[in-house]
């Protein structure tokens, strides 16, 4: 029987926190200590200068923590024996973004006070965390979903040697812009002017912009969401739900998540990128509409890639399919087949 424990399920299994001081954001703030929380789990293989050489980082969607990638849906799918991410195979690296879990944000005690970040900082961050951190000098994949997707582009320009493929999932390699900013724009904004606000100096959470954030539906499959939600009951009853999950957030947390994208435009620098790399997409994906040709103008530029846009079904959840490696199992395995020879080294003594 299966248990919720990943530290009884799987190999390695461990989280901690790496501490990086004195760190300088691209807007010039410094944060004297800021705390990148991660989760590894796998066999470690260590080449003749005893850094590891195994590594694949899961980078995760703006909501929720590296643990995302412990959902069944992914989990059950990618990492058992003989499955794609097999954790006896490899080390894998699931660390918390700035600003969620367990790594520095906001709610922490600076409120107002905490550096505006922005996507470089938080890559920058990573890789100092994976390799002065966990000691990690070659990754076999980047896989990004979301926001994790739009990251995994910049780690492929960034540090164009560092890994031998890359699998961003429900993203663009452009410029956000479009509906996409506009719609976070509005969410900003509601959090921006509401009266319980105060320029994030808050005692309690705001009150106000919580009833548009319950409404943000855009993301999600319309079919799945009118499964859902088939009659007027029905739906008042799950944007109470929506509600609720909105009020146990915090304010300043979710406004910096929102305006850390700004500077995210991989587009220019995408002839940079030598890893492969693989773009799926689902069809139904209303963050990353198929119809506006971006990501056909985008791929022309990136060297080794490919672009898959899953076919709305049954079992697709738009943006969100991201959450169901099943749906995207079989390209990850062709694509892992394209990669080449791994890099060969001695594997860790079992603890």
């Amino acid at each position: 029987m299966a248990t919720d424990d990943p530290a009884a399920r799987w190999p390695h299994y461990r989280e901690d926190d790496f501490i990086l001081r004195h760190f300088v954001f691209t807007s010039g703030e410094v944060l004297p200590a800021l705390r990148l929380h991660y989760r590894t789990m796998g066999v470690p293989r260590h080449d003749a200068a005893s850094t590891i050489i195994n590594g694949v980082l899961l980078l995760q969607g703006n909501t929720g923590t590296g643990a995302n990638w412990l959902r069944p849906s992914l989990a059950d799918e990618l990492y058992g024996p003989g499955q794609p991410l097999d954790a006896h195979r490899y080390f894998l690296i699931m660390p918390d973004a700035i600003g969620r879990g367990g790594s520095s944000k906001p709610s922490d005690g600076l409120r107002g006070h905490f550096p505006h970040y922005r996507y470089r900082d938080m890559v920058a961050s990573g890789y100092r965390c994976i390799t002065e951190g966990l000691g990690v000098s070659h990754l076999r994949l980047v896989i990004g979903s979301s926001m994790g997707g739009m990251h995994a582009w910049m780690w492929a320009e960034l540090y164009p040697d560092l890994m031998d493929g890359v699998v961003a999932l429900s993203c663009q390699p452009v410029e956000i812009s479009g509906r996409n900013w506009l719609a976070r724009r509005a969410a900003a904004e509601a959090i921006r002017h509401d009266p319980d606000w105060h320029n994030g100096f808050y005692e309690q959470n705001p009150r106000h912009y919580i009833y548009s954030a319950a409404g943000t539906f855009t993301t999600e499959s319309p079919t799945r969401i009118q499964e859902r939600a088939p009659t007027l009951a029905a739906a008042n009853a799950l944007y109470e739900r929506r509600l609720a999950e909105a009020a146990q957030g915090d304010a300043n947390n979710q406004l910096w998540a929102i305006e850390a994208i700004q500077d995210y435009n991989p587009e220019p620098d995408l002839d940079k990128i030598t890893a492969k790399v693989l773009l799926i997409n689902d069809a139904e994906d209303h963050a990353n509409p198929p119809e506006l040709g971006t990501v056909e103008r985008a791929m022309q530029r990136v060297k080794h890639g490919r672009y898959v846009l899953l076919p709305a079904g049954p079992d697709t959840h738009g943006h969100f399919s991201h959450y169901y490696a099943k749906l995207w199992k079989p390209y990850l395995i062709e694509f892992m087949a394209t990669l080449g020879p791994e890099q060969t080294g001695s594997a860790a003594a079992a603890s």
